[in-house]
């Protein structure tokens, strides 16, 4: 993808502090818009299916053609820009009874809609060569989120559809590096959710309310132990409203992060521990009146080194690990992963996605290499385990109350292989997935012993 196409897209779609571009992208320059103008939109298609079911419900094989349109515009009106991305989301052809949710349909959504302001002291605009004493954004209205890893707060990119939310977050970088960031949201609630509403992709405005509060902070400081160190605190409120259900969470989320990104011919590594407290309740059910004191964790741990040479191979182990539920009277243990992705590091999701960082002890060895600007590989192995025996492994919803199916839920095997069919327009990605299952996903009272899980998808993406 050319710079500016991805630029542009990233400015609009708000994964980027970048200013307005000072060059047009493919479709600006076809409509003949003004160079305060950006526009882009990309098209996505996918086609993906999966046999021997690992969930604890859906159906034992099911496949799906999913597309995703993006449409994201940006003016700069010099300290103020104003923005906005209309994504549609639809999926086709699954079955009746599939697991196919609002991670895969939201048609027609205005997900952003905002106003930036450009805040700082410098010499050729907000974030020119010439700036002094540091610079910032103010953002209000709707837009997406990624904040440090990824793991808690992202904009989702595999997924079909993405985390959004209304409010205002603010951003500052220093001239030396240090960056602080703050908001106050109100979480999208993706519509519609009924399953009769998502197979027929119907069309309703995702809804955001007081009933759900989002809010925090996240520092990053460079030079530290030889990498960058990032500390966060989140806060999450929610209660229950007469057209959602909630499990009434009243979660804090401390965190802290050192890492160092991979540059070739050195060592790398990222390792992350967060805790999380407050109050939540077990289930959404009318019935489920009873808040208990939740303290539960996260750890990520990863090296990594990439090679010299011309495919620059990166070799790297890791291990995730995250608290599950005990079921102790008055307590709750299971990590909450908030608004987190997880296809980088566990995956593929839609019919996929099997392992998430809750409830699971997860060791894991990843190769990845460039054969040539247009061509990139990987392949991964990770086993996994329940960090408790009586709870829910992960994302499979397969639990043994009793603990008698014991800890080990199998290993996952996964390839990827993405081609620039047409460098900066368009770009192939297949990958596949293996899922061999263990003696948990077996043998627990709601688990499937139906033969290993297999997987497998084809994108096709078209950016202008």
């Amino acid at each position: 993808m050319t710079s500016r196409v991805v630029l542009s897209a990233l400015a609009a779609a708000g994964l980027t502090t970048s200013p307005a571009l000072a060059k047009q992208g493919p479709l600006a320059q076809a409509l003949g818009a003004q160079d305060d103008l950006q526009i882009s939109v990309s098209a996505r298609s996918r086609f993906e299916g999966i046999d021997n079911q690992f969930r604890a419900s859906g159906p034992d094989a099911d496949s799906m053609l999913s597309l995703r349109t993006d449409l994201v515009a940006e003016y700069d009106a010099g300290p103020v820009r104003i923005g906005g991305e209309v994504q549609d989301s639809r999926a086709y052809f699954q079955r009746s009874n599939s697991t196919a949710s609002t991670g895969e349909v939201n048609a027609l959504e205005p997900v952003q809609a905002f106003l930036r302001v450009e805040l700082g002291d410098t010499g050729t605009g907000a974030f020119g060569k010439g700036a002094k004493g540091g610079h910032g954004l103010l953002t209000l209205g709707r837009f997406t989120m990624d904040l440090g890893s990824r793991r808690l707060v992202a904009r989702n990119r595999f997924r079909n559809t993405t985390n959004a939310f209304t409010g205002v977050q603010g951003e500052w970088t220093s001239a030396s590096g240090l960056r602080a960031v703050g908001f106050w949201t109100m979480p999208q609630v993706r519509r519609p959710d009924a399953a009769a509403d998502v197979a027929d992709n119907k069309i309703e405005l995702d809804r955001e309310s007081t009933a759900s509060q989002f809010f925090g902070g996240d520092l990053t400081l460079p030079s530290v132990l030889g990498g960058t160190l990032e500390g966060y605190a989140f806060r999450l409120v929610e209660r229950d409203r007469s057209d959602l259900a909630t499990r009434n969470r009243r979660l804090w989320t401390l965190g802290a992060r050192l890492f160092a990104r991979p540059v070739a011919g050195k060592f790398d590594h990222d390792l992350e521990a967060a805790w999380q407290g407050g109050t939540a309740r077990r289930s959404t059910a009318g019935a489920d009146v009873a808040d208990l004191d939740v303290s539960a964790w996260l750890v990520h741990a990863e090296a990594g080194y990439t090679f010299k040479g011309g495919w620059s191979p990166r070799l790297s182990g890791l291990i995730d690990a995250a608290s599950g539920d005990s079921a102790r009277a008055g307590h709750y243990r299971r990590f909450d992963t908030l608004f987190g992705a997880r296809r980088s590091e566990f995956g593929p999701t839609s019919l996929f996605g099997p392992l998430q960082r809750s409830n699971i002890i997860s060791p894991g060895l990843r190769v990845e290499a460039a054969p040539t600007k247009r061509l990139d590989l990987m392949a991964a192995v990770r086993p996994g385990w329940a960090e408790t025996a009586r709870d829910a492994f992960a994302a499979t919803g397969v639990k043994d109350p009793g603990g008698a199916s014991g800890r080990f839920a199998g290993t996952q095997l996964e390839g990827r292989v993405r081609y620039w069919l047409v460098p900066g327009l368009m770009q192939s990605d297949m990958g596949a997935a293996a899922l061999f299952k263990g003696r948990l996903l077996r043998s627990a009272p709601n688990g499937r012993d139906n033969g290993d899980t297999l997987y497998g998808y084809w994108d096709l993406t078209l950016t202008l």
